[in-house]
């Protein structure tokens, strides 16, 4: 009895997560461009979530974004203007893919980096080390009266 009444307020809680949905209270008259609004919401990144589009974040700087995106599209910009003010005012990192260009090689290529670093130390550490030395007669005769008797003879 008791572990269904944990379980039934368990799914009650967990149920209150479908709430978190960002929701505009004023989307674009226009379907068509209510539509290609979204997909521009879709490229730009949340700069409070950091992971998260802006379409997907419930944080008051992304429903200030979207509504900026709103407005340029209302106004009549392409996406490619839209995107171009926004990295203008913030830089490239608030495109979720920052295009490729002589600052962000090192951004691009650090995954590359990084793998080449990991096989690097993982080489490294397979390098032969020094070669024990050889035991001397009388450590082998030692070595061997232990193994044969168990016990070591003085």
């Amino acid at each position: 009895m008791m572990r269904a009444l944990i379980t039934i307020l368990l799914a009650g809680l967990l149920s209150f997560a479908a709430f978190g949905v960002a929701v505009d209270e004023k989307p674009l008259d226009d379907p068509e461009k209510e539509a290609v609004a979204r997909e521009i919401m879709k490229d730009i990144r949340c700069l409070q979530c950091q992971n998260q589009s802006i379409e997907d974040s419930n944080a008051g700087i992304a429903k200030d974004l979207r509504k900026v995106v709103r407005e340029r599209i209302a106004l009549g910009d392409t996406p490619d203007n839209v995107r171009a003010y926004l990295v203008d005012r913030y830089g490239d990192w608030v495109l979720l893919e920052p295009p490729v260009k002589t600052t962000t090689y090192f951004l691009w290529a650090s995954p590359f980096l990084f793998l080449v670093f990991i096989v690097y130390m993982v080489l490294r550490s397979r390098k032969p080390g020094a070669r024990p030395t050889p035991l001397s007669a009388d450590e082998e005769a030692r070595l061997k009266a232990i193994l044969h008797d168990g016990e070591e003879r003085p």
